[in-house]
Protein backbone atom coordinates (compact mmCIF):
# COMPACT_ATOMS: atom_id res chain seq x y z
CA UNK A 1 0.00 0.00 0.00
CA UNK A 2 1.34 3.48 -0.86
CA UNK A 3 2.26 5.74 2.02
CA UNK A 4 -0.01 8.75 2.51
CA UNK A 5 0.05 11.53 5.05
CA UNK A 6 -2.65 11.18 7.70
CA UNK A 7 -5.06 13.91 8.62
CA UNK A 8 -3.07 16.35 10.74
CA UNK A 9 -5.59 18.33 12.82
CA UNK A 10 -6.80 16.06 15.60
CA UNK A 11 -9.44 16.84 18.19
CA UNK A 12 -8.57 19.63 20.60
CA UNK A 13 -7.29 18.26 23.93
CA UNK A 14 -8.94 19.05 27.22
CA UNK A 15 -8.25 22.42 28.76
CA UNK A 16 -5.38 21.56 31.13
CA UNK A 17 -3.49 19.66 28.46
CA UNK A 18 -3.91 22.43 25.89
CA UNK A 19 -2.70 24.99 28.43
CA UNK A 20 0.39 22.85 29.07
CA UNK A 21 1.03 22.70 25.32
CA UNK A 22 0.65 26.46 24.94
CA UNK A 23 3.14 26.98 27.75
CA UNK A 24 5.40 24.42 26.10
CA UNK A 25 5.67 26.48 22.92
CA UNK A 26 6.38 29.68 24.81
CA UNK A 27 3.07 31.23 25.91
CA UNK A 28 3.17 32.43 29.49
CA UNK A 29 0.20 30.88 31.26
CA UNK A 30 0.20 29.36 34.75
CA UNK A 31 0.90 25.69 34.03
CA UNK A 32 3.73 23.19 33.74
CA UNK A 33 4.98 23.14 30.13
CA UNK A 34 4.57 20.25 27.73
CA UNK A 35 8.01 20.90 26.28
CA UNK A 36 7.58 18.58 23.28
CA UNK A 37 4.28 20.17 22.23
CA UNK A 38 3.58 20.35 18.51
CA UNK A 39 3.83 23.99 17.53
CA UNK A 40 1.33 24.37 14.67
CA UNK A 41 -1.36 22.12 16.16
CA UNK A 42 -1.18 24.12 19.37
CA UNK A 43 -1.45 27.39 17.48
CA UNK A 44 -4.60 26.27 15.66
CA UNK A 45 -6.21 24.89 18.81
CA UNK A 46 -5.47 28.19 20.57
CA UNK A 47 -7.16 30.06 17.73
CA UNK A 48 -10.22 27.83 18.14
CA UNK A 49 -10.47 28.82 21.80
CA UNK A 50 -10.15 32.47 20.91
CA UNK A 51 -12.40 32.69 17.89
CA UNK A 52 -15.05 30.08 18.62
CA UNK A 53 -15.22 30.20 22.42
CA UNK A 54 -14.41 33.85 23.10
CA UNK A 55 -11.23 33.21 25.10
CA UNK A 56 -9.73 36.62 24.35
CA UNK A 57 -6.83 36.18 26.77
CA UNK A 58 -5.71 33.14 24.79
CA UNK A 59 -6.19 34.95 21.48
CA UNK A 60 -4.20 37.93 22.79
CA UNK A 61 -1.22 35.78 23.74
CA UNK A 62 -1.45 33.77 20.52
CA UNK A 63 -1.36 36.94 18.43
CA UNK A 64 1.59 38.32 20.38
CA UNK A 65 3.37 34.95 19.96
CA UNK A 66 2.90 35.11 16.19
CA UNK A 67 4.33 38.60 16.07
CA UNK A 68 7.49 37.37 17.80
CA UNK A 69 7.92 33.82 16.45
CA UNK A 70 6.23 33.61 13.04
CA UNK A 71 9.53 33.24 11.18
CA UNK A 72 10.03 29.82 12.78
CA UNK A 73 6.55 28.46 12.08
CA UNK A 74 6.34 25.63 9.54
CA UNK A 75 3.99 27.55 7.27
CA UNK A 76 3.24 24.56 5.01
CA UNK A 77 2.07 22.59 8.01
CA UNK A 78 0.06 25.49 9.40
CA UNK A 79 -1.72 25.94 6.07
CA UNK A 80 -2.66 22.23 6.07
CA UNK A 81 -3.98 22.40 9.62
CA UNK A 82 -6.03 25.54 9.08
CA UNK A 83 -7.42 24.03 5.88
CA UNK A 84 -8.72 21.08 7.91
CA UNK A 85 -10.51 23.30 10.43
CA UNK A 86 -14.30 23.31 10.00
CA UNK A 87 -14.58 26.72 11.68
CA UNK A 88 -15.11 29.72 9.41
CA UNK A 89 -14.14 32.06 12.24
CA UNK A 90 -10.85 30.26 12.75
CA UNK A 91 -10.08 30.42 9.05
CA UNK A 92 -11.01 34.13 9.04
CA UNK A 93 -8.53 34.73 11.88
CA UNK A 94 -5.71 33.05 9.97
CA UNK A 95 -6.59 34.95 6.80
CA UNK A 96 -6.32 38.13 8.88
CA UNK A 97 -2.96 36.98 10.26
CA UNK A 98 -1.74 36.42 6.70
CA UNK A 99 -2.69 40.01 5.83
CA UNK A 100 -1.02 41.35 8.97
CA UNK A 101 2.19 39.36 8.35
CA UNK A 102 2.16 39.99 4.61
CA UNK A 103 5.92 40.51 4.50
CA UNK A 104 6.30 36.81 5.37
CA UNK A 105 5.03 35.49 2.04
CA UNK A 106 4.93 31.92 3.35
CA UNK A 107 1.60 32.75 5.00
CA UNK A 108 -0.07 34.09 1.86
CA UNK A 109 -1.95 30.82 1.24
CA UNK A 110 -3.80 31.27 4.53
CA UNK A 111 -5.63 34.19 2.95
CA UNK A 112 -7.20 31.94 0.32
CA UNK A 113 -8.58 29.64 3.03
CA UNK A 114 -11.36 32.11 3.80
CA UNK A 115 -13.33 34.09 1.22
CA UNK A 116 -16.35 35.01 3.32
CA UNK A 117 -17.50 38.28 4.83
CA UNK A 118 -15.54 40.20 7.42
CA UNK A 119 -16.27 38.86 10.91
CA UNK A 120 -16.38 40.72 14.20
CA UNK A 121 -14.20 39.41 17.00
CA UNK A 122 -16.69 40.60 19.63
CA UNK A 123 -20.20 39.12 19.64
CA UNK A 124 -21.77 42.56 20.25
CA UNK A 125 -20.72 46.19 20.31
CA UNK A 126 -18.03 46.15 17.66
CA UNK A 127 -19.26 49.26 15.81
CA UNK A 128 -19.45 51.24 19.05
CA UNK A 129 -15.99 50.13 20.17
CA UNK A 130 -14.44 50.90 16.78
CA UNK A 131 -15.87 54.42 16.83
CA UNK A 132 -14.67 54.90 20.38
CA UNK A 133 -11.18 53.37 20.19
CA UNK A 134 -10.41 52.62 16.55
CA UNK A 135 -9.04 49.37 15.13
CA UNK A 136 -6.25 47.16 16.33
CA UNK A 137 -3.57 48.11 13.80
CA UNK A 138 -2.57 44.48 13.28
CA UNK A 139 -6.05 43.65 11.97
CA UNK A 140 -6.99 46.87 10.22
CA UNK A 141 -8.42 46.14 6.78
CA UNK A 142 -8.40 42.35 7.28
CA UNK A 143 -11.11 39.71 7.52
CA UNK A 144 -11.53 40.25 11.28
CA UNK A 145 -12.63 43.50 12.92
CA UNK A 146 -10.85 43.97 16.25
CA UNK A 147 -11.28 47.16 18.34
CA UNK A 148 -8.02 48.57 19.67
CA UNK A 149 -7.24 47.29 23.15
CA UNK A 150 -9.39 44.15 22.86
CA UNK A 151 -6.33 41.96 22.30
CA UNK A 152 -3.55 43.26 24.48
CA UNK A 153 -0.03 43.00 23.11
CA UNK A 154 2.56 42.52 25.87
CA UNK A 155 6.03 41.15 25.15
CA UNK A 156 6.16 39.50 28.58
CA UNK A 157 3.24 37.24 27.65
CA UNK A 158 5.52 35.05 25.50
CA UNK A 159 9.06 33.68 25.67
CA UNK A 160 11.74 35.50 23.74
CA UNK A 161 13.45 33.90 20.75
CA UNK A 162 16.47 33.09 22.89
CA UNK A 163 14.41 31.54 25.66
CA UNK A 164 12.31 29.39 23.34
CA UNK A 165 15.40 28.07 21.54
CA UNK A 166 16.67 26.79 24.90
CA UNK A 167 13.23 25.52 25.94
CA UNK A 168 11.83 23.64 22.90
CA UNK A 169 13.88 21.12 20.91
CA UNK A 170 11.70 21.31 17.81
CA UNK A 171 11.97 25.10 17.72
CA UNK A 172 15.74 24.82 18.16
CA UNK A 173 16.03 22.47 15.17
CA UNK A 174 14.01 24.92 13.08
CA UNK A 175 16.46 27.66 13.95
CA UNK A 176 19.30 25.35 12.84
CA UNK A 177 17.69 23.99 9.67
CA UNK A 178 14.87 26.37 8.86
CA UNK A 179 11.16 25.81 9.64
CA UNK A 180 10.91 22.71 7.48
CA UNK A 181 9.55 19.18 7.42
CA UNK A 182 13.16 17.95 7.67
CA UNK A 183 13.67 19.84 10.93
CA UNK A 184 10.53 18.26 12.35
CA UNK A 185 11.59 14.77 11.25
CA UNK A 186 14.99 15.39 12.86
CA UNK A 187 13.29 16.30 16.13
CA UNK A 188 11.35 13.03 16.06
CA UNK A 189 14.57 11.09 15.44
CA UNK A 190 16.32 12.81 18.35
CA UNK A 191 13.49 11.69 20.61
CA UNK A 192 13.31 8.12 19.26
CA UNK A 193 16.25 7.20 16.96
CA UNK A 194 15.09 3.65 16.22
CA UNK A 195 11.63 4.42 14.86
CA UNK A 196 10.63 3.08 11.48
CA UNK A 197 10.66 5.54 8.60
CA UNK A 198 6.89 5.33 8.32
CA UNK A 199 6.48 6.18 12.00
CA UNK A 200 8.89 9.12 11.74
CA UNK A 201 6.84 10.41 8.80
CA UNK A 202 3.61 9.95 10.75
CA UNK A 203 4.85 11.78 13.83
CA UNK A 204 6.39 14.61 11.83
CA UNK A 205 3.41 14.72 9.40
CA UNK A 206 5.92 14.75 6.54
CA UNK A 207 6.39 12.67 3.41
CA UNK A 208 8.04 9.25 3.52
CA UNK A 209 10.85 10.57 1.31
CA UNK A 210 11.61 13.44 3.68
CA UNK A 211 11.60 11.11 6.69
CA UNK A 212 13.84 8.62 4.88
CA UNK A 213 16.46 11.20 3.93
CA UNK A 214 16.45 12.73 7.41
CA UNK A 215 16.89 9.26 8.94
CA UNK A 216 19.86 8.46 6.67
CA UNK A 217 21.57 11.73 7.57
CA UNK A 218 20.76 11.29 11.25
CA UNK A 219 22.32 7.80 11.26
CA UNK A 220 25.39 9.07 9.39
CA UNK A 221 25.97 11.85 11.91
CA UNK A 222 25.31 9.61 14.89
CA UNK A 223 27.81 7.00 13.64
CA UNK A 224 30.43 9.69 12.99
CA UNK A 225 30.00 10.90 16.55
CA UNK A 226 30.32 7.35 17.92
CA UNK A 227 33.54 6.96 15.92
CA UNK A 228 34.84 10.20 17.37
CA UNK A 229 35.12 11.90 13.98
CA UNK A 230 32.49 14.51 14.79
CA UNK A 231 32.17 16.13 18.23
CA UNK A 232 28.92 15.60 20.09
CA UNK A 233 26.80 18.69 20.85
CA UNK A 234 27.90 20.38 24.06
Amino acid sequence: MAFSRPRVLLARPEALELTARMVGIGMNFAAEPRVDADIETTLVHASELGMDEGELRVLSVLTTWLGVHHAHVNADRLVRLVGESPSLRVRAYWAAVAAWLEKDRRFARLASGYDGAVVDLLPVGTDFQLKRRGEDERFAGTKVRVPRGTLRDRAQDVLTLEALVAHHAGYRNRVLMGPSWRADAWTVLEQAPNLSIAEVARRASCSFATAWQAAQDFKLLRQARLDGRVPSPS
